[in-house]
């Protein structure tokens, strides 16, 4: 499978899809999901082409997950949360439940605002 240049985050990028933007910077794009686990699930894309973790670059990857980190340490304090779920479907994506070939992180905050996360602390 190749990478599709009008895959929904693709479109998101290019501004052809309206999204509700948390952070930028000049390698990713953090936003709202439209079908929220929790307060605060949020998507980070990197802003080069890639299908998945199997076939990002370090620098990709490196970038992804120093803004879910950011992200993620926001989410906390705002939310008031007790951990955050991440998520990334690579293979399979679409029997997992997700609908794209692109590289999203799903980062919710959990614990008090989500009962459905796993507390093991």
């Amino acid at each position: 499978m190749s990478y599709d240049p009008d895959n929904v985050f693709a479109k998101i990028l290019r501004g052809e899809i309206p999204s509700f933007k948390v952070y930028e910077d000049e390698a990713t794009y953090c936003f709202m999901d439209i079908m929220p686990r929790s307060d605060g699930h949020c998507l980070v894309i990197p802003k080069t082409p890639c299908r998945n973790i199997l076939d990002a670059t370090p620098e990709q990857l490196s970038a992804c997950m120093a803004t879910v980190q950011k992200v993620s340490n926001a989410c906390m304090k705002a939310f008031g949360a007790d951990g955050i779920s991440l998520q990334q479907f690579s293979e399979g994506r679409r029997r997992a439940g997700g609908v794209s070939s692109a590289l999203p992180h799903s980062s919710a905050p959990c614990g008090c605002v989500d009962a459905s996360c796993w507390n093991h602390g």
